[in-house]
């Protein structure tokens, strides 16, 4: 085996660096001399997978001046490699005129994995010369490579983003007629379907496409292609988690408070940008089971700069009060709409005392107690203020009725209760000192 096979390469080397010119047809008596040689090769595909079938198209020219008449072109290849199919239909005699030109295609499977094969274009013609032509096939088993090559950081809901899909061409044969299609019920994208004639060898293409997500979901791009008649696939798949993104705006609502006229509610409060970037066209309405209605259904806050902050107010009504949708729409400088829903749990506002509750009306009173005048009088014991011993102080009965009544308890007021006492008791010591000084000396 080893011998035959060194024999059929040693041919086909010798027949390889042979070209034979081709003498004039002496059956032409046009006086002239002719020379045919092969002056192109075509592949399809340009490099070949292993075991696939495709074609080589070999075209002849005549340079000279009579026809040549050639038959039995055939591809010569050494341990079966090149494997040439329907190989008896170019049998028959052809001439080639002055001037032109004739091409043989065959059809052809390379039976090898990756590397290049030789083989050789050999053809007869009438007079008994052959010409021969080596020509090389390549094989590679190395597919075409896609990756999303761009993609926004983060993808938000209901705002269109560029994604690029880049398709590599390792190869050194172009890949031809290229489908991209892609469907997923929770996105549009745009294009829904793409055609790409060619991807050169060695290249790399880069197909956009538009992304508005509406929900977080997987979009999975399928790309078909071809090399040569051999239709081939892949896919590729692109995860889709909705957020926002580090640069957007961000509303934050604070002090809010709910009041009430009939059926209808009035939620108030400020809004804040806290996100980097400015909010446009910022609108604050209520969702279901709200309804706005009143005098502002839907309140125009306008354009809050980033740290910027401004009021609004909502009329609405509601069947049940235990929470609100609160939504709130806005773009960013490209006009990209955004929106986001914060629900305002009533309850919890009226539990902690920041909000009266959607279903108690009612008024808080404060009561102080008060007393006017100072301490005053001359009175002996027995009488009132200005008495002596035994007496009362209307003054000072009064003062305590309202301190204790006071909300607090007695207790948290001692010591107000004390300083009192003893202004009291230093004022009656004072007027009635000539009697306490004369009940001392009769003692």
């Amino acid at each position: 085996m080893k011998l035959n096979y060194l024999l059929t390469s040693c041919i086909l080397l010798v027949l390889m660096v042979s070209v034979v010119p081709v003498s004039a047809d002496t059956n032409r008596n046009d006086g002239g001399s002719s020379y045919v040689y092969v002056s192109s090769v075509t592949m399809n595909p340009e490099t070949f997978y292993p075991y696939e079938t495709g074609s080589v198209s070999v075209t002849l020219t005549n340079d000279g001046n009579t026809s040549v008449g050639v038959t039995h072109p055939n591809l010569l290849a050494a341990n079966n490699e090149i494997s040439i199919v329907n190989q008896d239909k170019w049998q028959t005699l052809s001439y080639l005129g002055s001037s032109n030109s004739i091409t043989y295609t065959f059809d052809v499977t390379v039976n090898g994995m990756d590397g290049n094969y030789f083989s050789l274009f050999s053809i007869e013609t009438k007079d008994g010369k052959n010409i021969h032509y080596p020509i090389t096939f390549e094989v590679d088993s190395e597919d075409l490579h896609a990756a999303i090559s761009s993609r926004p950081e983060t993808f938000t809901i209901d705002s269109a983003a560029s994604v690029n899909l880049s398709l590599i061409n390792p190869r050194d044969g172009a890949l031809k007629s290229i489908y991209i299609t892609t469907a997923d019920s929770g996105t549009d994208i745009t294009p829904s379907v793409t055609f790409i004639s060619e991807i050169p060898a060695n290249s790399v293409t880069e197909v956009p496409f538009t992304v508005t997500p509406h929900k977080a979901t997987n979009i999975t791009f399928n790309i078909n292609y071809q090399n040569g008649d051999v239709k081939r696939e892949l896919s590729v798949n692109l995860p889709i988690t909705p957020g926002n993104a580090k640069d957007a705006a961000v509303p934050t609502i604070n002090n809010m408070a709910l009041t009430s006229s009939g059926s209808t509610y009035d939620l108030s409060g400020d809004i804040t940008n806290t996100g980097v970037t400015d909010a446009n066209g910022v609108v604050v309405s209520v969702g279901l089971p709200a309804k706005g209605t009143g005098t502002y259904p839907e309140y125009a806050v306008g354009s809050l700069a980033s740290d910027d902050s401004s009021s609004f107010e909502v009329t609405f009504t509601c069947t049940d009060l235990s929470s609100v949708p609160l939504v709130i729409h806005w773009k960013d400088s490209a006009g990209t709409d955004y929106s986001v829903t914060k629900t305002v749990d009533l309850t919890t506002y009226s539990q902690s005392g920041g909000m009266p509750s959607a279903s108690t009306t009612g008024s808080s009173t404060r009561t102080s107690g008060s007393f006017s005048g100072a301490p005053s009088g001359t009175g002996g014991p027995g009488g009132d203020m200005s008495g002596g011993p035994g007496g009362s102080s209307s003054s000072s009965s009064s003062v305590l009725s309202s301190i204790t009544s006071a909300k607090g308890g007695l207790s948290s007021f001692y010591p107000v209760i004390a300083m009192f006492a003893l202004i009291i008791v230093g004022a009656v010591a004072y007027t009635k000192r000539k009697w306490i000084m004369s009940k001392i000396k009769k003692q």
